[in-house]
Protein backbone atom coordinates (compact mmCIF):
# COMPACT_ATOMS: atom_id res chain seq x y z
CA UNK A 1 0.00 0.00 0.00
CA UNK A 2 2.92 2.30 0.76
CA UNK A 3 4.25 1.86 -2.78
CA UNK A 4 0.84 2.60 -4.27
CA UNK A 5 0.59 5.87 -2.30
CA UNK A 6 4.08 6.93 -3.48
CA UNK A 7 3.17 6.13 -7.08
CA UNK A 8 -0.17 7.98 -6.72
CA UNK A 9 1.60 11.09 -5.41
CA UNK A 10 4.09 10.93 -8.28
CA UNK A 11 1.30 10.65 -10.83
CA UNK A 12 -0.58 13.61 -9.33
CA UNK A 13 2.60 15.66 -9.49
CA UNK A 14 3.32 14.70 -13.11
CA UNK A 15 -0.22 15.59 -14.29
CA UNK A 16 -0.24 19.05 -12.70
CA UNK A 17 -2.83 20.70 -14.93
CA UNK A 18 -5.52 18.09 -14.32
CA UNK A 19 -4.64 17.87 -10.62
CA UNK A 20 -5.03 21.63 -10.24
CA UNK A 21 -8.35 21.70 -12.17
CA UNK A 22 -9.90 18.93 -10.07
CA UNK A 23 -8.50 20.24 -6.78
CA UNK A 24 -9.91 23.74 -7.43
CA UNK A 25 -13.39 22.35 -8.00
CA UNK A 26 -13.22 20.31 -4.79
CA UNK A 27 -11.61 23.11 -2.78
CA UNK A 28 -14.24 25.74 -3.59
CA UNK A 29 -17.07 23.21 -3.41
CA UNK A 30 -16.06 22.15 0.11
CA UNK A 31 -15.61 25.78 1.19
CA UNK A 32 -19.07 26.76 -0.09
CA UNK A 33 -20.77 23.77 1.57
CA UNK A 34 -19.08 24.40 4.93
CA UNK A 35 -19.82 28.12 4.89
CA UNK A 36 -23.44 27.63 3.83
CA UNK A 37 -24.19 24.97 6.42
CA UNK A 38 -22.35 26.96 9.11
CA UNK A 39 -24.58 29.95 8.34
CA UNK A 40 -27.72 27.80 8.57
CA UNK A 41 -26.41 26.33 11.83
CA UNK A 42 -25.96 29.86 13.19
CA UNK A 43 -29.55 30.72 12.27
CA UNK A 44 -30.89 27.58 13.96
CA UNK A 45 -28.81 28.20 17.08
CA UNK A 46 -30.06 31.77 17.31
CA UNK A 47 -33.70 30.73 16.97
CA UNK A 48 -33.28 27.86 19.40
CA UNK A 49 -31.68 30.10 22.00
CA UNK A 50 -34.40 32.74 21.60
CA UNK A 51 -37.39 30.44 21.82
CA UNK A 52 -36.12 28.02 24.44
CA UNK A 53 -35.11 30.93 26.69
CA UNK A 54 -38.13 33.17 26.18
CA UNK A 55 -41.33 31.48 25.01
CA UNK A 56 -41.47 27.75 24.27
CA UNK A 57 -39.14 26.23 26.84
CA UNK A 58 -37.73 22.84 25.83
CA UNK A 59 -41.16 21.24 25.29
CA UNK A 60 -44.57 22.79 24.60
CA UNK A 61 -47.89 20.95 24.79
CA UNK A 62 -51.01 22.06 22.91
CA UNK A 63 -54.28 20.69 21.64
CA UNK A 64 -53.89 18.48 18.56
CA UNK A 65 -54.62 20.77 15.58
CA UNK A 66 -57.59 20.12 13.32
CA UNK A 67 -57.03 18.77 9.83
CA UNK A 68 -55.59 21.42 7.54
CA UNK A 69 -54.21 23.52 10.41
CA UNK A 70 -51.03 23.85 12.43
CA UNK A 71 -50.67 25.31 15.90
CA UNK A 72 -47.65 27.02 17.41
CA UNK A 73 -47.20 29.71 20.06
CA UNK A 74 -47.80 32.40 17.42
CA UNK A 75 -51.24 31.24 16.39
CA UNK A 76 -53.14 28.91 14.10
CA UNK A 77 -52.11 28.55 10.46
CA UNK A 78 -54.95 27.15 8.39
CA UNK A 79 -55.54 26.15 4.79
CA UNK A 80 -59.28 26.09 5.44
CA UNK A 81 -60.71 29.48 4.45
CA UNK A 82 -63.89 29.93 6.46
CA UNK A 83 -63.87 33.72 6.82
CA UNK A 84 -63.23 33.44 10.56
CA UNK A 85 -59.92 34.06 12.32
CA UNK A 86 -58.94 30.74 13.93
CA UNK A 87 -57.97 30.86 17.60
CA UNK A 88 -55.67 28.54 19.53
CA UNK A 89 -57.98 26.26 21.54
CA UNK A 90 -57.64 25.69 25.27
CA UNK A 91 -56.23 22.41 26.54
CA UNK A 92 -58.99 20.16 27.83
CA UNK A 93 -58.30 17.90 30.82
CA UNK A 94 -55.44 20.20 31.79
CA UNK A 95 -55.03 18.60 35.20
CA UNK A 96 -54.29 15.19 33.65
CA UNK A 97 -51.68 16.75 31.36
CA UNK A 98 -49.99 18.47 34.30
CA UNK A 99 -49.95 15.24 36.32
CA UNK A 100 -48.30 13.38 33.45
CA UNK A 101 -45.63 16.11 33.24
CA UNK A 102 -44.98 15.79 36.98
CA UNK A 103 -44.56 12.03 36.65
CA UNK A 104 -42.15 12.30 33.70
CA UNK A 105 -38.49 11.92 34.65
CA UNK A 106 -36.24 14.65 33.28
CA UNK A 107 -38.80 17.48 33.55
CA UNK A 108 -37.33 20.21 35.76
CA UNK A 109 -39.84 23.07 35.57
CA UNK A 110 -43.33 23.56 34.17
CA UNK A 111 -45.55 26.53 33.44
CA UNK A 112 -48.52 27.52 31.27
CA UNK A 113 -48.96 30.06 28.49
CA UNK A 114 -51.61 32.06 26.62
CA UNK A 115 -50.79 33.91 23.39
CA UNK A 116 -52.70 36.23 21.07
CA UNK A 117 -51.98 38.99 18.57
CA UNK A 118 -52.93 42.60 19.37
CA UNK A 119 -52.43 46.14 18.13
CA UNK A 120 -51.85 49.15 20.39
CA UNK A 121 -53.42 52.60 20.21
CA UNK A 122 -54.08 55.59 22.42
CA UNK A 123 -57.32 57.46 22.93
CA UNK A 124 -60.86 56.16 22.88
CA UNK A 125 -60.70 54.27 19.56
CA UNK A 126 -58.33 52.62 17.08
CA UNK A 127 -57.57 55.09 14.28
CA UNK A 128 -56.84 53.00 11.18
CA UNK A 129 -56.17 56.13 9.12
CA UNK A 130 -52.80 56.37 10.86
CA UNK A 131 -51.76 53.24 8.96
CA UNK A 132 -53.40 54.08 5.64
CA UNK A 133 -52.19 57.66 5.25
CA UNK A 134 -48.53 57.08 6.11
CA UNK A 135 -46.68 55.90 2.98
CA UNK A 136 -43.40 55.57 4.89
CA UNK A 137 -44.92 53.07 7.30
CA UNK A 138 -43.91 49.48 6.66
CA UNK A 139 -45.77 46.41 7.85
CA UNK A 140 -43.20 45.75 10.56
CA UNK A 141 -43.42 49.35 11.82
CA UNK A 142 -47.07 49.05 12.85
CA UNK A 143 -47.35 48.36 16.61
CA UNK A 144 -48.83 44.89 16.09
CA UNK A 145 -47.43 42.59 18.76
CA UNK A 146 -47.65 39.12 20.21
CA UNK A 147 -49.38 39.20 23.58
CA UNK A 148 -48.07 36.59 26.01
CA UNK A 149 -49.34 35.73 29.47
CA UNK A 150 -47.80 33.10 31.72
CA UNK A 151 -48.84 31.39 34.89
CA UNK A 152 -48.22 33.46 38.02
CA UNK A 153 -45.33 32.15 40.09
CA UNK A 154 -43.88 29.78 37.47
CA UNK A 155 -43.55 31.64 34.17
CA UNK A 156 -40.92 34.19 35.16
CA UNK A 157 -39.08 31.51 37.11
CA UNK A 158 -38.83 29.51 33.89
CA UNK A 159 -37.92 32.55 31.74
CA UNK A 160 -35.83 34.89 33.91
CA UNK A 161 -33.75 36.49 31.12
CA UNK A 162 -36.08 39.39 30.29
CA UNK A 163 -34.18 42.70 30.57
CA UNK A 164 -36.39 45.31 32.24
CA UNK A 165 -35.38 48.82 31.18
CA UNK A 166 -37.92 50.71 33.25
CA UNK A 167 -40.91 50.01 35.50
CA UNK A 168 -42.21 46.81 37.07
CA UNK A 169 -43.90 43.56 36.11
CA UNK A 170 -47.73 43.48 35.85
CA UNK A 171 -49.59 43.00 39.14
CA UNK A 172 -51.56 39.73 39.46
CA UNK A 173 -55.12 39.99 38.16
CA UNK A 174 -54.61 43.47 36.68
CA UNK A 175 -54.86 44.92 33.16
CA UNK A 176 -51.22 46.07 33.35
CA UNK A 177 -48.78 45.34 30.53
CA UNK A 178 -45.05 45.55 29.84
CA UNK A 179 -43.95 46.35 26.29
CA UNK A 180 -40.96 45.61 24.09
CA UNK A 181 -38.73 48.58 23.17
CA UNK A 182 -39.49 47.76 19.52
CA UNK A 183 -43.21 48.21 20.23
CA UNK A 184 -42.44 51.69 21.52
CA UNK A 185 -40.48 52.55 18.37
CA UNK A 186 -43.31 51.33 16.14
CA UNK A 187 -45.89 53.19 18.23
CA UNK A 188 -44.01 56.46 17.85
CA UNK A 189 -43.52 55.98 14.11
CA UNK A 190 -47.20 55.16 13.58
CA UNK A 191 -48.96 57.65 15.83
CA UNK A 192 -46.28 60.36 16.01
CA UNK A 193 -46.33 60.29 19.82
CA UNK A 194 -44.28 58.54 22.47
CA UNK A 195 -45.33 55.61 24.61
CA UNK A 196 -44.12 55.64 28.19
CA UNK A 197 -44.64 54.00 31.56
CA UNK A 198 -47.95 55.09 33.09
CA UNK A 199 -49.76 55.53 29.76
CA UNK A 200 -53.17 53.98 29.27
CA UNK A 201 -53.60 52.30 25.88
CA UNK A 202 -56.16 50.36 23.91
CA UNK A 203 -55.36 46.80 22.88
CA UNK A 204 -57.38 45.36 20.01
CA UNK A 205 -57.39 41.93 18.36
CA UNK A 206 -58.23 40.97 14.79
CA UNK A 207 -61.37 39.34 16.18
CA UNK A 208 -62.72 42.73 17.33
CA UNK A 209 -61.94 42.40 21.05
CA UNK A 210 -60.84 45.73 22.57
CA UNK A 211 -59.55 46.17 26.11
CA UNK A 212 -57.85 48.94 28.03
CA UNK A 213 -54.37 48.36 29.44
CA UNK A 214 -51.86 50.31 31.47
CA UNK A 215 -48.15 50.33 30.58
CA UNK A 216 -46.20 49.61 33.77
CA UNK A 217 -42.87 48.47 32.31
CA UNK A 218 -40.54 48.49 29.31
CA UNK A 219 -38.19 45.63 28.47
CA UNK A 220 -35.55 44.63 25.94
CA UNK A 221 -35.42 41.19 24.35
CA UNK A 222 -32.86 38.94 25.99
CA UNK A 223 -31.14 38.80 22.58
CA UNK A 224 -30.80 42.26 21.08
CA UNK A 225 -30.56 40.72 17.60
CA UNK A 226 -33.65 38.59 18.16
CA UNK A 227 -35.75 37.52 15.17
CA UNK A 228 -38.79 37.10 17.41
CA UNK A 229 -41.78 39.31 16.71
CA UNK A 230 -42.13 42.27 19.07
CA UNK A 231 -43.87 41.26 22.28
CA UNK A 232 -46.13 42.44 25.08
CA UNK A 233 -46.55 40.58 28.38
CA UNK A 234 -49.65 40.82 30.54
CA UNK A 235 -51.65 38.91 33.12
CA UNK A 236 -53.70 35.83 32.09
CA UNK A 237 -57.03 37.50 32.93
CA UNK A 238 -56.39 40.11 30.21
CA UNK A 239 -54.90 37.70 27.67
CA UNK A 240 -57.87 35.30 27.83
CA UNK A 241 -60.16 37.97 26.38
CA UNK A 242 -58.03 38.29 23.24
CA UNK A 243 -57.49 34.53 22.97
CA UNK A 244 -61.29 34.09 23.22
CA UNK A 245 -60.91 31.53 25.99
CA UNK A 246 -64.53 31.52 27.12
CA UNK A 247 -66.46 28.75 28.83
CA UNK A 248 -68.34 28.20 25.58
CA UNK A 249 -65.08 27.50 23.72
CA UNK A 250 -64.53 24.49 25.98
CA UNK A 251 -67.57 22.73 24.54
CA UNK A 252 -68.03 21.16 21.11
CA UNK A 253 -71.18 21.90 19.20
CA UNK A 254 -72.94 18.57 18.68
CA UNK A 255 -75.79 18.25 16.18
CA UNK A 256 -78.93 16.41 17.35
CA UNK A 257 -79.23 12.77 16.36
CA UNK A 258 -82.43 13.48 14.42
CA UNK A 259 -83.58 16.57 12.55
CA UNK A 260 -87.13 17.32 11.54
CA UNK A 261 -86.99 17.30 7.74
CA UNK A 262 -90.72 17.66 7.20
CA UNK A 263 -90.29 21.12 5.67
CA UNK A 264 -87.50 19.89 3.41
CA UNK A 265 -89.85 17.15 2.12
CA UNK A 266 -92.53 19.68 1.14
CA UNK A 267 -92.78 20.82 -2.45
CA UNK A 268 -92.76 24.46 -3.60
CA UNK A 269 -96.52 24.27 -4.23
CA UNK A 270 -97.13 22.95 -0.72
CA UNK A 271 -95.15 25.82 0.78
CA UNK A 272 -96.66 28.72 -1.18
CA UNK A 273 -100.07 27.50 -2.41
CA UNK A 274 -101.96 28.38 0.77
CA UNK A 275 -102.69 32.12 0.55
CA UNK A 276 -104.48 31.97 3.89
CA UNK A 277 -101.17 31.28 5.59
CA UNK A 278 -99.63 34.57 4.51
CA UNK A 279 -102.92 36.41 4.87
CA UNK A 280 -103.08 35.35 8.47
CA UNK A 281 -99.56 36.62 9.03
CA UNK A 282 -100.33 39.97 7.41
CA UNK A 283 -103.48 40.42 9.43
CA UNK A 284 -101.95 39.45 12.75
CA UNK A 285 -99.42 42.21 13.46
CA UNK A 286 -99.96 42.16 17.19
CA UNK A 287 -96.51 40.74 17.80
CA UNK A 288 -94.78 43.60 16.03
CA UNK A 289 -96.94 46.20 17.69
CA UNK A 290 -96.95 44.72 21.16
CA UNK A 291 -95.00 46.05 24.10
CA UNK A 292 -93.36 42.71 24.88
CA UNK A 293 -89.69 42.93 25.63
CA UNK A 294 -87.48 41.39 22.95
CA UNK A 295 -85.53 39.64 25.75
CA UNK A 296 -88.71 37.70 26.47
CA UNK A 297 -88.93 36.71 22.81
CA UNK A 298 -85.32 35.46 22.88
CA UNK A 299 -85.91 33.60 26.10
CA UNK A 300 -83.61 33.25 29.09
CA UNK A 301 -80.11 34.43 28.03
CA UNK A 302 -78.37 33.88 31.37
CA UNK A 303 -76.73 30.63 30.23
CA UNK A 304 -75.44 32.31 27.08
CA UNK A 305 -74.04 35.18 29.14
CA UNK A 306 -72.26 32.77 31.46
CA UNK A 307 -70.77 30.80 28.57
CA UNK A 308 -69.41 34.00 27.02
CA UNK A 309 -67.44 34.83 30.15
CA UNK A 310 -63.69 34.14 30.05
CA UNK A 311 -62.67 30.80 31.53
CA UNK A 312 -60.34 31.60 34.44
CA UNK A 313 -58.77 28.14 34.27
CA UNK A 314 -58.19 27.97 30.50
CA UNK A 315 -54.67 27.72 29.07
CA UNK A 316 -53.48 27.15 25.51
CA UNK A 317 -50.06 25.67 26.25
CA UNK A 318 -48.21 23.74 28.92
CA UNK A 319 -44.46 24.41 28.89
CA UNK A 320 -41.59 22.38 30.30
CA UNK A 321 -37.89 22.93 30.94
CA UNK A 322 -35.77 19.77 31.08
CA UNK A 323 -32.78 18.71 33.15
CA UNK A 324 -31.07 17.87 29.84
CA UNK A 325 -32.42 19.98 26.93
CA UNK A 326 -30.80 17.64 24.39
CA UNK A 327 -33.22 14.88 25.42
CA UNK A 328 -36.21 16.89 24.23
CA UNK A 329 -37.00 14.69 21.22
CA UNK A 330 -36.87 11.54 23.34
CA UNK A 331 -39.21 13.00 25.96
CA UNK A 332 -41.56 14.33 23.27
CA UNK A 333 -41.98 10.77 21.98
CA UNK A 334 -42.54 9.43 25.51
CA UNK A 335 -45.12 12.12 26.33
CA UNK A 336 -47.04 11.68 23.09
CA UNK A 337 -47.18 7.93 23.67
CA UNK A 338 -48.54 8.52 27.19
CA UNK A 339 -51.10 11.08 25.95
CA UNK A 340 -52.33 8.60 23.34
CA UNK A 341 -52.65 5.86 25.96
CA UNK A 342 -54.69 8.19 28.19
CA UNK A 343 -56.89 9.26 25.26
CA UNK A 344 -55.97 12.95 25.63
CA UNK A 345 -56.42 15.30 22.67
CA UNK A 346 -53.00 16.94 23.14
CA UNK A 347 -49.52 16.63 21.69
CA UNK A 348 -46.01 17.49 22.86
CA UNK A 349 -43.69 19.49 20.61
CA UNK A 350 -40.02 20.41 20.71
CA UNK A 351 -39.09 24.10 20.44
CA UNK A 352 -38.79 23.93 16.66
CA UNK A 353 -42.36 22.70 16.13
CA UNK A 354 -43.68 25.02 18.84
CA UNK A 355 -42.18 27.97 16.93
CA UNK A 356 -42.81 26.64 13.43
CA UNK A 357 -43.84 30.06 12.11
CA UNK A 358 -40.14 30.94 12.35
CA UNK A 359 -38.29 27.62 12.17
CA UNK A 360 -40.31 26.56 9.11
CA UNK A 361 -38.89 29.51 7.16
CA UNK A 362 -35.34 28.55 8.10
CA UNK A 363 -36.02 24.94 7.13
CA UNK A 364 -37.26 26.17 3.75
CA UNK A 365 -34.06 28.15 3.21
CA UNK A 366 -32.01 25.13 4.24
CA UNK A 367 -33.90 22.90 1.80
CA UNK A 368 -33.29 25.29 -1.10
CA UNK A 369 -29.61 25.66 -0.18
CA UNK A 370 -29.06 21.90 0.05
CA UNK A 371 -30.87 21.40 -3.24
CA UNK A 372 -28.51 23.88 -4.91
CA UNK A 373 -25.54 22.14 -3.27
CA UNK A 374 -26.69 18.77 -4.64
CA UNK A 375 -26.94 20.25 -8.14
CA UNK A 376 -23.48 21.83 -7.74
CA UNK A 377 -22.02 18.54 -6.48
CA UNK A 378 -23.43 16.61 -9.44
CA UNK A 379 -21.92 19.11 -11.88
CA UNK A 380 -18.54 19.03 -10.10
CA UNK A 381 -18.38 15.24 -9.99
CA UNK A 382 -19.34 14.99 -13.68
CA UNK A 383 -16.49 17.37 -14.50
CA UNK A 384 -14.12 15.28 -12.36
CA UNK A 385 -15.28 12.10 -14.10
CA UNK A 386 -14.75 13.58 -17.57
CA UNK A 387 -11.32 14.90 -16.59
CA UNK A 388 -10.32 11.48 -15.27
CA UNK A 389 -11.56 9.77 -18.44
CA UNK A 390 -9.32 12.07 -20.49
CA UNK A 391 -6.47 11.32 -18.08
CA UNK A 392 -6.97 7.57 -18.54
CA UNK A 393 -6.83 7.96 -22.33
CA UNK A 394 -3.61 9.96 -22.05
CA UNK A 395 -2.11 7.36 -19.70
CA UNK A 396 -2.92 4.37 -21.87
CA UNK A 397 0.72 3.51 -22.50
CA UNK A 398 1.57 3.92 -18.82
CA UNK A 399 -1.24 1.58 -17.76
CA UNK A 400 -0.34 -0.93 -20.47
CA UNK A 401 3.29 -0.93 -19.40
CA UNK A 402 2.30 -1.58 -15.77
CA UNK A 403 0.11 -4.47 -16.91
CA UNK A 404 2.95 -5.80 -19.10
CA UNK A 405 5.42 -5.97 -16.22
CA UNK A 406 2.93 -7.92 -14.09
CA UNK A 407 0.63 -5.36 -12.45
CA UNK A 408 -2.78 -6.92 -11.77
CA UNK A 409 -6.10 -5.16 -12.32
CA UNK A 410 -6.42 -4.87 -8.54
CA UNK A 411 -3.18 -2.86 -8.44
CA UNK A 412 -4.37 -0.45 -11.17
CA UNK A 413 -7.72 -0.02 -9.41
CA UNK A 414 -6.05 0.77 -6.07
CA UNK A 415 -3.71 3.23 -7.77
CA UNK A 416 -6.52 5.27 -9.34
CA UNK A 417 -8.67 5.23 -6.22
CA UNK A 418 -5.65 6.23 -4.11
CA UNK A 419 -5.06 9.20 -6.40
CA UNK A 420 -8.73 10.22 -6.04
CA UNK A 421 -8.75 9.92 -2.24
CA UNK A 422 -5.42 11.72 -1.79
CA UNK A 423 -6.40 14.56 -4.13
CA UNK A 424 -9.85 14.94 -2.53
CA UNK A 425 -8.45 14.84 1.01
CA UNK A 426 -5.79 17.48 0.35
CA UNK A 427 -8.25 19.68 -1.59
CA UNK A 428 -10.90 19.32 1.12
CA UNK A 429 -8.38 20.32 3.79
CA UNK A 430 -7.49 23.39 1.76
CA UNK A 431 -11.22 24.14 1.32
CA UNK A 432 -11.76 23.90 5.08
CA UNK A 433 -8.89 26.31 5.73
CA UNK A 434 -10.27 28.74 3.12
CA UNK A 435 -13.76 28.50 4.63
CA UNK A 436 -12.48 29.18 8.16
CA UNK A 437 -10.47 32.19 6.99
CA UNK A 438 -13.51 33.66 5.21
CA UNK A 439 -15.82 32.94 8.15
CA UNK A 440 -13.38 34.44 10.68
CA UNK A 441 -13.10 37.65 8.64
CA UNK A 442 -16.88 37.85 8.21
CA UNK A 443 -17.61 37.18 11.90
CA UNK A 444 -15.07 39.82 12.93
CA UNK A 445 -17.01 42.43 10.93
CA UNK A 446 -20.13 41.92 13.15
CA UNK A 447 -22.53 42.66 10.30
CA UNK A 448 -26.01 43.45 11.61
CA UNK A 449 -29.23 43.85 9.63
CA UNK A 450 -32.07 45.98 10.96
CA UNK A 451 -34.86 45.11 8.53
CA UNK A 452 -37.42 43.17 10.58
CA UNK A 453 -38.61 40.98 7.71
CA UNK A 454 -35.01 40.01 6.85
CA UNK A 455 -34.40 39.26 10.53
CA UNK A 456 -37.38 36.92 10.61
CA UNK A 457 -36.20 35.11 7.47
CA UNK A 458 -32.57 34.87 8.58
CA UNK A 459 -33.33 34.01 12.20
CA UNK A 460 -31.77 37.15 13.69
CA UNK A 461 -30.12 40.48 13.00
CA UNK A 462 -26.51 39.38 13.51
CA UNK A 463 -25.09 37.59 10.47
CA UNK A 464 -22.74 34.94 11.75
CA UNK A 465 -21.16 31.59 10.87
CA UNK A 466 -21.13 28.74 13.39
CA UNK A 467 -19.15 25.77 12.01
CA UNK A 468 -19.41 22.46 13.83
CA UNK A 469 -17.38 19.27 13.76
CA UNK A 470 -20.33 17.36 12.29
CA UNK A 471 -20.58 19.80 9.36
CA UNK A 472 -16.86 19.45 8.58
CA UNK A 473 -16.76 15.64 8.92
CA UNK A 474 -19.94 15.17 6.87
CA UNK A 475 -18.61 17.43 4.11
CA UNK A 476 -15.29 15.58 3.90
CA UNK A 477 -17.00 12.17 3.84
CA UNK A 478 -19.40 13.25 1.08
CA UNK A 479 -16.54 14.81 -0.93
CA UNK A 480 -14.41 11.64 -0.74
CA UNK A 481 -17.38 9.36 -1.47
CA UNK A 482 -18.40 11.52 -4.42
CA UNK A 483 -14.87 11.57 -5.76
CA UNK A 484 -14.59 7.77 -5.54
CA UNK A 485 -17.96 7.32 -7.27
CA UNK A 486 -17.03 9.76 -10.03
CA UNK A 487 -13.83 7.75 -10.60
CA UNK A 488 -15.61 4.42 -11.02
CA UNK A 489 -16.17 4.79 -14.75
CA UNK A 490 -12.63 6.07 -15.50
CA UNK A 491 -11.18 3.18 -13.44
CA UNK A 492 -13.37 0.73 -15.34
CA UNK A 493 -12.01 2.18 -18.58
CA UNK A 494 -8.43 1.86 -17.31
CA UNK A 495 -8.93 -1.82 -16.47
CA UNK A 496 -9.90 -2.55 -20.08
CA UNK A 497 -6.43 -1.49 -21.29
CA UNK A 498 -4.22 -4.47 -22.12
CA UNK A 499 -0.50 -4.46 -22.92
CA UNK A 500 -1.35 -5.30 -26.56
CA UNK A 501 -3.74 -2.34 -26.81
CA UNK A 502 -1.12 -0.05 -25.28
CA UNK A 503 1.58 -1.22 -27.75
CA UNK A 504 -0.75 -0.84 -30.72
CA UNK A 505 -1.59 2.71 -29.62
CA UNK A 506 2.14 3.46 -29.44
Amino acid sequence: MKEIIKLALRNLKEHKSKTIIISMFILFGVAIVIMGNSFLESINRGLEKDFRANVTGDIAISTIPAKGTTIDVFGVNSTNFTGEIPQIPAINELEKVENILKETKGVKKTSKLISAQVILAKGTEIDLSAFMDNDDLGLMDIPISMLFAGEDGTFWDMFPDLKMVEGTFPAPGSNEIIVDTRVMAGFEKTYKETLKVGDTVLLASMGGVIREGKVVGIFKPANEYSAMFQSIYCEPVLARSFAELTYASSFDQVLPDSVDLSIADMSEDDLFADDDLFGAIEEDTSVLGSSEDFDNILGDTSLRDELNKTDDGAWQFCLAKLDNPYLDKKLVRELNKRFAEEGLNVRAMDWKLAAYSYSGTVEGIGFIFNLLIIILAIVVFIIIMNTMVVSVIERTSEIGTMRAIGAEKKFVKRLFYSEAVILTSISSLAGIILAFICMAIFNACNIVITNEIAKMILGGGLLHFSPTASIIITTIVIAIAGSVISNMYPVKSALRITPLKALSKE
